[in-house]
């Protein structure tokens, strides 16, 4: 089996990769049949953005802290259990954003896409599901929307819903809301549009992140689906990705 690796750059990722490498080979990741990631989240975020354009699945081996999309570290049978690895089809974000002199931008977000405020002054927010106003006025320190994915991560500590990978709604979240006063946020379902219109941009500035790409200064985002752009993760028969996030939904510790 032709195994791409790509690596933490922390010592003891690096000296895992070298010895992959030496048991397995290293193939071009254009024409690997998978790409083996070794580290933690943050790693296997990186790897999905530097590899969004290749065809060759990724099959994460934990060498980081919580390690929630990745397998375990193990040397012997790689490819073996690449063979039989269950496969989960995620689908990104696609940000478009237009900043205060009127440049767009693009970028793909895996986790998700965030706004927030750039001052000490709140951000007002109005936000659009496809044509319609659901949100005439947010007054905040930021919102997000973020994938199944993500929903793990940043949105869950602001308070957002954990949602199961296979789920076709993205968690719509505020950060720290003033107005309205006790909106928690929505489940949008993943075919419709998320607009949002940033109210006095030149008085209260916004930045929009997708992942770790930032866009300062933006006057609208548009938030999609990306169902055009599909990334496949490989997990180990044995793992139990439902169990993992079923104790997250009920705040217990992921072993």
């Amino acid at each position: 089996m032709k195994i791409a690796f790509h690596s933490s750059k922390k010592p003891r990722a690096q000296k895992a990769l070298e010895e992959l490498k030496g048991r397995y080979g290293n193939a071009d990741p254009a024409d690997a049949e998978a790409i083996v990631v070794i580290g933690g989240d943050g790693t296997m975020l990186r790897a999905l953005h530097a590899y969004v354009d290749h065809a060759a699945p990724l099959f994460g081996m934990n060498l980081g802290t919580l390690g929630f999309l990745l397998n375990k570290h193990m040397v012997d049978n790689l490819d073996g259990r690449i063979s039989v690895a269950t496969r989960f089809v995620i689908h990104p974000l696609q940000m478009d954003a237009i900043d205060k002199d009127g440049k767009p931008h693009s970028e793909v977000a895996f986790n998700e896409v965030s706004l927030l405020r750039e001052s000490h002054n709140s951000a007002k927010i109005r936000i659009h599901i496809d044509d319609k106003v659901r949100v005439p006025e947010l007054v905040c320190d930021g919102v997000m929307v973020s994938t199944p994915v993500g929903s793990t991560a940043y949105n869950s500590s602001a308070g957002g819903p954990i949602l199961p990978l296979d789920a076709n709604v993205l968690p719509l979240t505020p950060i720290s809301p003033f107005r309205p006063r006790r909106w928690s946020g929505a489940l949008i379902h993943n075919k419709h549009e998320i607009r949002f219109e940033i109210l006095k941009p030149v008085e209260r500035m916004v930045s929009a992140t997708a992942d770790s790409k930032e866009v300062r200064d933006v006057r609208e985002v548009v938030v999609r689906e990306a169902r055009s752009i599909s990334k496949t993760l490989l997990f180990d028969p044995d793992y139990s990705l439902e169990e993992r996030i079923s104790r997250e939904q009920f705040a217990n510790e992921t072993t």
